[in-house]
Formats: structure tokens, sequence, C-alpha cells
């Protein structure tokens, strides 16, 4: 066990370890999500993958154009 200078120390370290992690993850996940299906407005991060959600999900549409 560490004692006076090495334990005051240590806790000092460890708070500015576990205060780093600033920022909710909902927030980075708003800012990386911006396209939006326009039938079901579900969020995705790029054209590749509303391509890909509209032929899983909605085989009978044909996906926006990339200007959208």
């Amino acid at each position: 066990m560490t004692r006076g200078k090495q334990k005051i120390e240590a806790q000092r370290k460890n708070a500015e370890k576990n205060q780093k992690s600033k920022g909710s993850q909902l927030e980075a996940r708003a800012v990386a999500l911006k396209v939006t299906c326009p039938i079901c407005k579900v969020q995705l991060a790029n054209q590749n993958q509303l391509g890909d959600h509209y032929g899983s999900k909605h085989p009978k549409e044909k996906p926006p154009s990339n200007s959208e």
C-alpha cells in the first residue's frame, strides 16, 4: 500500500485520467450521422449506407440521388 505523498499523487493522477472523457456518445453520434432516410427517418453516416439500407429495407423503392 502507498502512504502519504504517493497516495495523494496516485489519487490525483486517477482523477485526471477519469476526467478526460468529456462529452456524451449521443453528441458524437449526432455529429457522425449526416444522411437520413426520407421514408423511415433512420440516420445513416453516408450515401453508401443509404444505398444498402434501401436495398434491404425498401427493396421496391429507388434510393435518392447523391445530391440530397
